[in-house]
């Protein structure tokens, strides 16, 4: 189309208020007309009414909230890859029906992990389970010492860690230190990245479960972009489902402006033509987005492979279930 596309970006540090203040300067400023990923969900749902406000479009992959397509769902917001509604419902009721039915939570202490606590503890319970207790902690947390021996004297068969990033990696790498698993619990990863997977290593993290919506090995549209994602990244790392999830939603939204003959500068206009147009990308191959704002398309059960299982770089998973478009997230 020969349109020139300006890209911005900034650290909102996960704290809500620089994160609207970024979102207000670069829609004044800037003329920003598309706020893409913002991860963490209390900045996710801090910078949603300031797309309102300022009438941008807002496509969300990294935050969790399912609050987003909601009890915060806007003309102006899409939820695009993930939730804490699908990653209840995957992981929490596939290891509740394995027979972990009894849970015990590591929480984070903000807006993801009440979500995802709440989310989990509902799947568990619909499916025959019991939660013994729960335990917040701050973000980025080091040592979970505390917090993993209230867990393991719960005498609860899973551990639940409704965290993310950096206080997964700690608490997964200190509970087996302590020998938790050995001991006869089962962690239970709520939301694992494979970039924390890569950090982790196999001989730490195998055996872990973990919903996901992509996953770079699934099939030959995943391995195609993802080879493309790898040659152009630093250390050749392969996409997270989050960093995937962006390039679809922004694909999307380009063929939205195309279709609408240029770019009207009217985020809910947008919003409403990406409603109407079918999804299809090499990330979640076919899909819709529902008027609630909430992306719909499969989601995957996977474990994390034992080291001798791994046939080279990246090759960390295994799927355990495919979980279809129509049940993967709230109805």
């Amino acid at each position: 189309k020969g349109w020139k596309i300006d890209i911005i970006s900034a650290d909102h540090q996960n704290k809500p208020d620089v994160a609207t203040s970024l979102a207000r300067q670069w829609a004044d400023v800037e003329n920003v007309d598309l706020y893409a990923d913002v991860v963490t969900s209390s900045t996710a749902l801090a910078v949603n009414p300031v797309a309102v406000e300022k009438n941008r479009v807002h496509l969300n992959s990294g935050a969790a909230s399912s609050a987003l397509s909601g009890k915060a769902c806007t003309p102006n917001t899409i939820h695009w890859t993930y939730d804490t509604y699908a990653l209840a419902n995957g992981t929490g009721k596939a290891v509740t029906k394995a027979g972990g039915d009894s849970w015990f939570f590591l929480t984070a202490d903000y807006a993801f992990g009440a979500a995802l606590e709440a989310d989990t503890t509902a799947v568990v319970k619909a499916n025959g389970g019991k939660v013994l207790g729960a335990i917040k902690h701050p973000l980025n947390t080091s040592d979970f010492s505390s917090y993993l021996l209230q867990a393991q004297s719960s005498k609860a068969k899973i551990i639940g860690l409704a965290n993310a990033g950096g206080d997964t990696t700690n608490a997964v790498k200190q509970a087996a230190e302590f020998g938790i698993v050995q001991g006869g619990q089962k962690l239970a990863s709520l939301l694992l990245f494979i970039n924390d997977v890569h950090s982790l290593g196999l001989k730490v993290a195998n055996g872990l479960q973990m919903t996901e919506t992509f996953y770079w090995d699934l099939n030959d549209a995943t391995r195609g972009f993802s080879k493309r994602f790898s040659e152009r990244s630093k250390n050749h790392v392969m996409p997270s489902m989050v960093q995937a999830g962006d390039y679809s939603a922004v694909t999307h939204y380009l063929k939205a402006l195309v279709a609408l003959g240029g770019n009207p500068h009217d985020g809910a206009k947008v919003v409403a033509k990406m409603k109407e147009m079918p999804t299809d990308d090499p990330i979640f191959g076919k899909g819709s987005i529902r008027a609630d704002g909430r992306k719909i398309h499969p989601a995957y059960l996977f474990e994390v492979k034992k080291p001798e299982e791994s046939k080279g770089p990246w090759d960390y998973y295994k799927l355990i279930s495919t979980i279809p478009a129509e049940e993967a997230f709230r109805p």
